[in-house]
């Protein structure tokens, strides 16, 4: 029996793949502002994993303002130090989204591990606020993160290297620009070795949405989903680092803009029960 993936949480969680539309349609982000629930939300971004933070942020100052934004927050945290100042955190606080560039996500984890600027976003989204991010922005979100792994063959026992992420959602391993670069295997092999975690590969232009119990996909790239729950067989624990893993009845999912996932019992929600979770919804 699949075990419940229950993260704990009053506001909203998304993750984008990466390469956002920020020009033209910008569906994914005007999304993330609505989230908010409110006129003019104030916007706080964080790109600490950028190695060129100034233009990351110009670009994201310019497109949040055009959406409809209220004060857009340059939360510039580069050191550990940072991480602790009283004044960086009290821009977290204030921020209503909090958004987090793509770059190095062991930069982000490494600066933001065990940190007053971690905590004090744990604690906004508990009170209602929307934590985004993109690229790895997105990968750090859950518990355990993929940051690395050769794309082109990570079938191979200990090719995937994982680390702690942000805990802000458990059992969940997330991957970005994954279409584009050819990760299949990199979740594959994720999924072989911890069949608990659900894989979530999300397109480049591509978003989900963490519900209570769903996953929601929306933008116009692809969600890719790695269910290894079922697996009926693998030769992983048999193997040396290095050598050829095999793996039995991985399920996969592709999920465009609209579709949704129940992820308490592993599978794609129906357009009716969809409608019945609206309607609940707006009671």
């Amino acid at each position: 029996m699949n075990m419940p993936i229950q993260p704990v949480r009053k506001g909203k969680l998304i993750a984008i793949g990466g390469a956002e539309d920020k020009a033209s349609a910008t569906s994914i982000l005007e999304r993330v502002l609505k989230c908010a629930h409110m006129s003019e939300p104030r916007v706080g971004v964080i790109t600490t994993a950028s190695s060129i933070p100034d233009e990351v942020f110009e670009g994201y100052r310019e497109v949040f303002e055009r959406l409809g934004a209220g004060e857009i927050l340059d939360i510039r945290i580069r050191t550990r130090a940072e991480a602790a100042d009283a004044k960086i955190i009290e821009k977290i606080t204030q921020s209503d989204v909090i958004f987090i560039s793509g770059g190095d996500q062991m930069r982000l984890t490494s600066i933001f591990g065990g940190s007053d600027a971690l905590a004090a976003i744990r604690k906004r989204y508990e009170e209602g606020a929307v934590i985004a991010g993109t690229s790895a922005g997105a990968a750090c979100q859950s518990t355990t993160m993929v940051y690395g792994g050769n794309a082109i063959d990570s079938l191979r026992k200990g090719a995937v290297r994982m680390s702690a992420g942000f805990g802000l959602i458990d059992k969940v391993i997330i991957d970005t620009h994954f279409l584009e670069r050819g990760r299949f295997s990199r979740l594959m092999e994720v999924g072989a070795t911890n069949p608990e975690y659900l894989g979530v590969g999300l397109g480049e232009d591509a978003a989900v949405l963490f519900g209570d119990d769903t996953i929601h996909a929306f933008g116009p790239g692809h969600v890719i989903l790695v269910d290894s729950s079922r697996i009926t067989g693998s030769n992983v624990f048999d193997l040396s680092d290095g050598e050829a893993v095999s793996v039995h009845n991985v399920l996969m999912h592709a999920m465009i803009d609209g579709d949704a996932y129940s992820m308490s019992d592993r599978r794609m929600l129906s357009a009716e029960e969809l409608g019945k979770k609206r309607l609940e919804q707006t009671k």
